[in-house]
């Protein structure tokens, strides 16, 4: 007999258990600490990792992926759609100078291209028009 006195307590003077919180939780991001620390480890990219390497990713990350989602959404309100699809992805990133820095030589499945036209292959404007045309005048 352990000589507590007590029958039936969850134990530690009735403190209860304490809930375990995630290291996303204690930074403060949406993105996975603990798993993008695991990748770190397992991808053998250094032979020590510190403790605030995959919150630093991990908030890089979380970042950059908010960039681009409020980019591809105000582009999808501007074609009056409620669904981002990889043609707003790929216009959020090619009008934006640092995304497109970034992610440049990226290449977007049914991204499709920025719509341009050459200035030399418009049409020519002409000066005057109030000048009648004289090839049928005979």
């Amino acid at each position: 007999m352990s000589g507590s006195g007590k029958v039936g307590g969850k134990g530690k003077g009735g403190r209860g258990e304490k809930k375990s919180t995630t290291a996303s939780a204690k930074a403060g991001l949406q993105f996975p600490v603990g798993r993008i620390g695991r990748y770190l480890r397992n991808g053998k990219y250094a032979t020590r990792m510190g403790a605030g390497a995959p919150v630093y990713l991990a908030a890089v990350l979380e970042y950059l992926c908010a960039e681009i989602l409020e980019l591809a959404g105000n582009a999808a309100r501007d074609n009056k759609k409620a669904r981002i699809v990889p043609r707003h992805l790929t216009l959020a990133i090619k009008n934006d100078e640092e995304l497109n820095k970034l992610l440049g030589n990226v290449t977007i499945a049914e991204g499709g291209v920025l719509p341009n036209i050459h200035a030399v292959l418009l049409p020519k404007k002409t000066a005057s028009k109030s000048v009648s045309s004289k090839s049928q005048d005979y």
